[in-house]
This record gives structure tokens, sequence and C-alpha cells, in this order.
């Protein structure tokens, strides 16, 4: 009987294929709805998206720039699984402080809905609770914003443990204050005799449906950061150990669907998932480069990012993004062929400084320069200078990119280390980790001419 093939028998690339396919088939089922019900919100949030109308609200900007938005928001909700029927933007001064779009559009839309039969509506940006709960109340079918929206897609695409569980926290630390519920199901409140007959001294509420979910997102929350915690000081120990050896640092970062996890598979064979989709690369990626002088460093990938990243997510990956911060080099991948690249730029500069990670040395990378408009990828080279234009899949630019990467690393530092016989640690560390000129064996011990990388010049300084 012939067994089938365990992960391990797998080739990379076959790997990647079947993930895909089992990505691609685990797509929604169209023709089922998700109209309110007497629910918790608990049970609710895990109601699946089906068939959408997007809503946006254009308070600044072009038009251009807002039906930008609105794509991108379709886009989102396609990699959620969803089926977009309609998208229409409303332009005010500013959200409508009770229903987002205002009462009478609100009509409009619900209109609207019944007319595509739609069992979801989205809105581009983030709902208060309350308007979350009036804007539902009008038109009949559950509303979602654009928070929740991309937390369902990280919640679909993450695959290793860390990265579940920071999902999981950003949607508890989303959910906590929008409890709530329909009805009379969620009152556990008794009096008298109901629960019992205790009589006198024992009426009173009880806990609610709604105060025990609450109590129990806390307890969740709590528990999923120190499990965070727990993983933080495992990835910092590999941090330090990198830089103990002195390897030099190189992270991709980027808004998301730029080509980021391509670029790391050209530059590395890292075989890493590639799926045109936004979000595919939650889990960070670590891979050995080299560049053309044959110097060693390391090169990571990262989850992409997004205008309005919510905040929530940018707390729980915390820990992953700072793998930024602590890189010498910051290869900022832009999409050349968007319709507005500048505007993706800005908004990854905007969550960089978010995590402190500004001071990091920037390259800008045009992915996709194959297919990009002339005059985009002028605009960006006017604003951009320094940006090196490459496709990830012809391979166009690379070798000049790799050169661009040697220039940018931390230069190696010419040293003489006058070593005795009896600290053969220090001469291997040498050979590991630098590029020897000259050895001469002396009565004291070994005189080596190389050139160290500076950390580890400073440190074998006593040496000198």
């Amino acid at each position: 009987m012939t067994s089938l093939p365990t992960p391990d028998d797998l080739r990379s690339d076959e790997r990647v294929e079947l993930e895909l396919e089992a990505r691609r088939g685990l797509r929604r089922v169209a023709g089922i709805t998700t109209e309110l019900e007497d629910v918790t919100e608990v049970e609710y949030r895990q109601l699946r998206l089906e068939r959408v109308v997007l809503i946006g609200v254009w308070t600044s900007g072009t038009l251009d720039e807002a039906e930008t938005s609105l794509q991108e928001l379709k886009a989102l909700a396609e990699t959620a699984g969803s089926l977009v029927l309609e998208g229409l933007v409303q332009r005010r001064d500013t959200p409508d402080a009770a229903t987002f779009v205002g009462s009478g559009k609100a009509k409009e839309l619900r209109d609207i809905v019944l007319a595509t039969g739609a069992d979801t509506v989205v809105c581009d940006g983030e709902l208060t609770p309350g308007q979350l709960r009036q804007l539902e109340e009008i038109v009949k079918v559950k509303v979602i914003d654009r928070t929740a929206l991309i937390l369902d897609i990280f919640a679909q695409h993450a695959r290793s443990r860390e990265g579940k569980a920071q999902v999981e926290l950003a949607q508890m630390e989303y959910m906590l204050p929008r409890l709530r519920g329909w009805g009379e199901s969620l009152s556990r409140q008794a009096g008298g005799r109901v629960a019992g007959g205790g009589g006198i001294g024992t009426r009173g509420p009880g806990e609610t449906k709604i105060e025990t979910d609450r109590r129990r997102i806390r307890q969740r929350s709590a528990k999923l950061r120190r499990d965070i915690a727990a993983m933080r000081t495992a990835r910092e120990v590999k941090r330090q150990e990198r830089r103990r050896r002195a390897v030099p640092s190189v992270v991709i970062a980027g808004y998301t669907n730029a080509g980021k996890s391509s670029l790391l598979n050209r530059l590395t064979g890292a075989g890493v998932l590639v799926e045109n989709a936004l979000f595919a690369t939650l889990d960070p990626t670590v891979r050995r480069a080299e560049t053309p002088d044959g110097r060693l460093f390391t090169l990571a990938d990262t989850v992409g990012f997004v205008r309005h990243l919510p905040h929530q997510l940018v707390e729980a990956f915390r820990s992953t993004l700072e793998e930024v911060g602590e890189a010498d080099l910051v290869l900022h991948v832009v999409d050349g062929s968007h319709p507005d690249p500048l505007s993706q730029l800005a908004a990854v500069r905007e969550v960089l400084a978010e995590i402190e990670a500004g001071h990091v040395p920037e390259l800008v990378v045009v992915n996709k320069s194959d297919v990009s408009d002339a005059a985009t990828l002028a605009r960006i080279e006017r604003a951009e200078p320094d940006a090196v234009c490459v496709s990830a899949v012809t391979g166009a630019g690379l070798d000049q990119l790799r050169e661009r990467i040697a220039e940018s690393l931390p230069r190696d530092v010419e040293v003489t280390l006058h070593v005795p016989y009896d600290r053969g640690d220090v001469v291997a560390r040498v050979h590991q980790h630098g590029r020897v000129s000259s050895v001469e064996h002396t009565d004291t011990g070994s005189r080596i001419v190389a050139a160290l990388p500076a950390p580890l010049a400073a440190e074998l300084a006593p040496f000198g």
C-alpha cells in the first residue's frame, strides 16, 4: 500500500503549490446569507462575509483618491472571499457621528442592499460601536468596517503559532468595546423566586451574558499577551545571536501585494508562498543571502502594510515588526503598477514611524517595472531619485539592486590583530566572519591582517 507523501518529502515549489491550492479551496460558498439573528457578538464575529456592498465617505482629497481607496477596499473584500455587488462613495465634510453616512443615505443604502440581495455592508473606515449599531438597525444586515475586514483576512492567512496568537489578540482588542446583543437572550438577571427562590438577600442582577463575554475576552487577551511575550523573547535571542556573529540584517518592507515575497524568492531562492492577494504573507521569513563581493547578510520578509492599518494589529505584531527597527537596511518595496504609488510610500513610512523604525536607512525598490506605466515610473523617480527599478518576475534590475544593497550595508574595517596562540577561538571568529589578508606566526602569537564587520572589529580591539 502506497503511503501519502509527507511535507518533508515534497520539494519547496511543490509545498507552495499545495498551499496555494488549499488556500484557494477554502473560498467562501456563495448563496449563504448572514442576516442578523439573536446571537452574541462572540458568535457574530464568526459569521462569514458573503455578498457585500461597499460604502465610503469622501471627506478630503480628490475624487480619484476616494475611488482608489474604495478599489482597495474591494480588493480586501475579495481577498476575504466576498462577492462585491456594489461600491458607493458619499461626499461629506466629516463622517456622520450617528450612522457614518447620515440617516438619509443610510436609508438609500438599505434600498440598495434589498435590490442587490446583499447580506453585508462594508464601510471604508473604522466605525464606532454606536455607528455600527445604528447603521445595522437601518440596513437590517450585518455591517463591518475596514478594520474588521483586515482582521478577518489576517485570521485566514496566519499560519505560525505566533501569527495566530497576534491576530487573535488584535481581534479581541477590537471586539471588546463592540460587544452587544439583541433581544432578551443576553440577560441573566434574576430576582425573587426566578433563580431558585433564594428570596431576601439573594435578589439582584446576576452577571449578564455580555459581562461574561467581556470577562472571558479579558482573560483570553491576558493569556495571549503572556504567550506573545514568551515568543518575543525567543525572537530576541535569535537577533542577539545574529548580532553576536556580526551578520548584517536587511528587511523587506512595503505595501501589501507590492511583490515583497517574490523579490525575496528571487534574491535568495527562499520558496516563500507567492499569491496575487492582499496580506498573503503574515509570518516573517528570514533567509541568508550574499552580496556580489561575498559578504553574508540576512534578508527578512515582513507583513505588508496598508492605509489605516488597524492600530490593534500594529500593537499585536510589534514583536514581529521589531525586525525592521533592528535592521541595518530596509528595502522599501513599492508597486510601480499601482495608480498612486506615492501614497503607498507615505502609508508605509507612517507605520515605520509608529514602530520607531524611521531611523533605519531605506532603499526604495520599485517592483513590477515590466508592467508599469512610464509616466508613473517617472513620477516615482522624481520623488525618490535614489530608487531602484526592478521586476521580480523577469529579473530586470536585480543585479543593480544587489550592488546597491552591498553599498548600503555596513562596511568592513581593516584591522591588524596580535592573537596569542591559546586564543584559537578568536582566530576562528576572524576567519568565519572576516576576510583575512595575511597571517604571520610570531614568538608570541599570530599576527592577522583582516577586514572585519565594524561590531566585531570593536569587540576584538584589545588584540590590536
